[in-house]
């Protein structure tokens, strides 16, 4: 029917490029199934499906109606097709609850690194024996990591496999609560969350002090590791370090298996960098790509973040992506996200790192060891924090802003001249960036 591709148009005009490219596109309306009242569209397999129909079905509906046809739309996967007549009741397809999983959340496009590999692996062996190994799987670490890609991925396979896959995070799960409790239904929320094959519940550190809803979470935790159907969590601590929380539930979030995901190292964040890169369509040369690894701190929403504003600047302006350019562009972002960097913190730092004292690095010895973790501990406060070369001088006990300069000018010869030198200035970039975000 025309009036659908006309209103698949009329959709890839309101939403991102992106999702209508990497999802909505794949749809193919289904003219020998739909009629007056519904408009069929099938998707290549069921994690499309469910994603357009949580977040889009509702807009196309509207965009039918703009064109003057009202119709209930509905979205399938391949070979799930609804036929007419009666279905036999052992025929019909198992009923697959609104799971809100976001289908680009797989295992495949998740960056394994020696920060991540343990709960990778974990994650990935739960979606292969639900319910039979690690149950709960509980992941913890810091913002913009991973976890809820490493509990959505495992949610996927699972979904995939026809299981009943509920994602939410714990404000939405009080929300559903206090809802039901409101209109009375509470059998209806028991049902909903009890009932399912896998649960995945993101940020649980939000239940701490929540005693009513700890009480009901703890009684749906039970019945589901009683019939043997997998729970993840996630948090951005040990269970153990969550104030606030029952005693009970902290045990039993260690039943199963604790499982932490670090910031990633340099040569992981360079892979991750590449990978949305290629995912996103992102021209980038090596040494930019280095030089935002280095810089930016280990939040990969923050990472999406930042191509995506490349991108549209070199759209918009007409300009390549140079190294200069993406200096520029970055030059605010770097400048807050250092903000909390301190001359301090990068000597000790650096200190902790070279294993010698941070009085050393300021005194006027000239051992080897520590001429080396000077020049690298000027260098990084040079780079890192908003001092000037006169402040940097009085830090450091020199004599004035000249034996500064002198001394940046001998380390970046060092940095084009030692493979070493320079890996390790980018190693202490790299944990310093990841330390102040975290």
């Amino acid at each position: 029917m025309k009036i659908a591709s006309e209103v698949l148009d009329m959709l890839k005009q309101e939403i991102p490029d992106i999702e209508y490219n990497r999802y909505v596109k794949q749809l193919r309306y289904d003219a020998k199934y739909s009629n007056d009242m519904t408009a069929l569209f099938i998707a290549p397999n069921p994690l499309v499906a469910n994603w357009i129909k949580n977040k889009y079905t509702k807009k196309i509906e509207h965009l039918f109606e703009v064109k003057g046809k009202k119709v209930d739309v509905k979205i399938i996967a391949k070979n799930a097709k609804e036929t007419k007549g009666k279905t036999k009741k052992s025929e019909q397809p198992k009923k697959v609850i609104n799971s809100m999983l976001n289908p680009s959340h797989t295992f495949d496009n998740f960056m394994v690194g020696g920060s991540n590999q343990f709960a990778y692996a974990a994650a990935k062996s739960v979606s292969e024996k639900p319910g039979e190994v690690y149950n709960p799987l509980f992941i913890y670490g810091g913002v913009g990591l991973g976890k809820t890609h490493l509990m959505q991925a495992a949610g996927n396979v699972l979904q995939n496999q026809g299981k009943n896959v509920i994602y939410t995070t714990v404000e939405q799960f009080l929300n559903d609560f206090l809802r039901h409790v409101r209109n009375q239904t509470m059998e209806r929320f028991k049902e909903k969350y009890r009932n399912c094959d896998v649960l995945l519940i993101d940020d649980i550190q939000f239940l701490s002090n929540k005693d009513t809803i700890q009480e009901e979470f703890f009684h749906t935790f039970e019945a589901l590791k009683n019939d043997k159907k997998q729970i993840i969590l996630t948090a951005d601590k040990h269970p153990k370090q969550i104030g606030g929380l029952e005693k009970r539930l902290q045990s039993r979030f260690e039943w199963g298996l604790v499982a932490d995901i670090q910031p990633p190292e340099l040569e992981t964040k360079i892979a991750i960098i590449k990978k949305k890169c290629e995912i996103n369509k992102v021209k980038l040369s090596d040494d930019i790509v280095n030089y935002i690894a280095t810089v930016i701190e280990s939040n990969v929403r923050e990472i999406e973040g930042i191509l995506s504003k490349l991108h549209a600047y070199s759209q918009l302006m007409h300009v390549d992506i140079t190294l200069e350019f993406t200096k520029q562009i970055l030059k605010d972002q770097i400048q807050e996200n250092r903000a909390n960097l301190t001359l301090d913190t990068i000597t000790k730092t650096v200190a902790k790192e070279l294993n010698i004292k941070p009085s050393e690095i300021k005194s006027k010895s000239r051992s080897k060891n520590i001429v080396y973790a000077r020049r690298i501990a000027i260098y990084l406060c040079r780079e890192l924090t908003q001092n000037t070369m006169p402040q940097l001088a009085q830090y450091f006990g020199m004599k004035d802003h000249t034996a500064i300069s002198h001394m940046l000018k001998k380390i970046n010869e060092l940095i084009q001249n030692d493979e070493d030198f320079k890996t390790k200035i980018e190693e202490l970039t790299n944990k310093l960036t990841s330390s102040s975000q975290i």
